[in-house]
């Protein structure tokens, strides 16, 4: 079995927080999904487990952090910067907010954050490998 990453995040509204993952790219996977947790796809190795806060609560007893807090921002490679301008835009329509954090342009890697409606942080981003200055430059 391949090396995989699923992360699980705790939702108000398992309806709702599928719809927004869905609309931003990600693509439900029905056969580990129910009416307590859904699996949203993001490509073969990165899986989102969207999980009511009842199901998070069989997993943990440590307390769901409030929406205005961070505990992680996981980033998510884009193809172009348009396609990250688009999943911010997406992301406001949907019920998520956009830019809560100032975008960063440097160049060969372009970012902009978003919230989903549950307050779980996501950097859109794209990278430029060819662009990335060398070790050598000077600055």
């Amino acid at each position: 079995m391949p090396r995989m990453i699923f992360v699980n995040l705790p939702v108000t509204d398992l309806k709702a927080s599928m719809a927004f993952y869905e609309a931003i790219g990600f693509v439900n996977n029905p056969y580990f999904t129910d009416d307590t947790a859904a699996c949203m796809v993001w490509s073969e190795a990165i899986n989102v487990m969207l999980l009511t806060h009842a199901k998070w609560r069989t997993f943990t007893s440590r307390p769901i952090p409030p929406a205005t807090s961070s505990e992680v921002m996981l980033a998510l490679s884009c193809d172009s910067r348009e396609a990250v301008d688009a999943m911010n835009e997406t992301a406001s329509a949907n019920g998520g907010t956009a830019d809560i954090n100032p975008a960063q342009d440097l160049g060969f890697m372009y970012n902009r954050n978003l919230a989903d409606p549950d307050g779980h942080v996501w950097e859109a981003m794209w990278m430029d490998p060819a662009a990335i200055p060398s070790s050598d430059s000077p600055g």
